[in-house]
C-alpha cells in the first residue's frame, strides 16, 4: 500500500486534473496499441484546434447513426414474396388427449 504522502500527492493531482475537467479511466486494447491509445489520450485532453480536429475524425469513424425505426418493416416490404398471396393461417384444432 502506498504511503500517506503518496497517497495525497496522488489525490491533489487527480484534484487537479478534475479541476480541468479531465478524468482518469481504464480502457481495455491490444498492447501494440499502448502508444497509439495514450497519445490519442493525450491529444484529446489538450485545448485547441488539433484536439478538436482528432475528436471530429475520430468521431466520423467510430460513431454511427443509430438504426431508424421501422427498420424490419421496411425490409419485410422489400421481400421478393410481397404480393405472393401466400396463405399463412393454420387450421384450429381442439385440445388433445395426452396419456401421462
Amino acid at each position: 500500500m502506498a504511503n500517506p504522502a503518496q497517497k495525497k500527492a496522488t489525490f491533489k493531482y487527480r484534484t487537479r486534473l478534475a479541476e480541468r475537467g479531465i478524468v482518469r479511466f481504464e480502457v481495455t486494447a491490444p498492447d501494440g496499441d499502448r502508444a497509439l491509445i495514450r497519445a490519442l489520450a493525450k491529444r484529446l485532453s489538450e485545448q485547441g484546434q488539433e484536439a478538436e480536429d482528432a475528436r471530429a475524425a475520430i468521431a466520423r469513424v467510430v460513431i454511427t447513426e443509430p438504426p431508424k425505426p421501422g427498420g424490419i418493416l421496411a425490409a419485410l416490404r422489400r421481400s421478393p414474396l410481397v404480393g405472393a398471396d401466400i396463405d399463412l393461417s393454420r387450421p384450429r384444432e381442439d385440445d388433445r388427449a395426452v396419456d401421462i
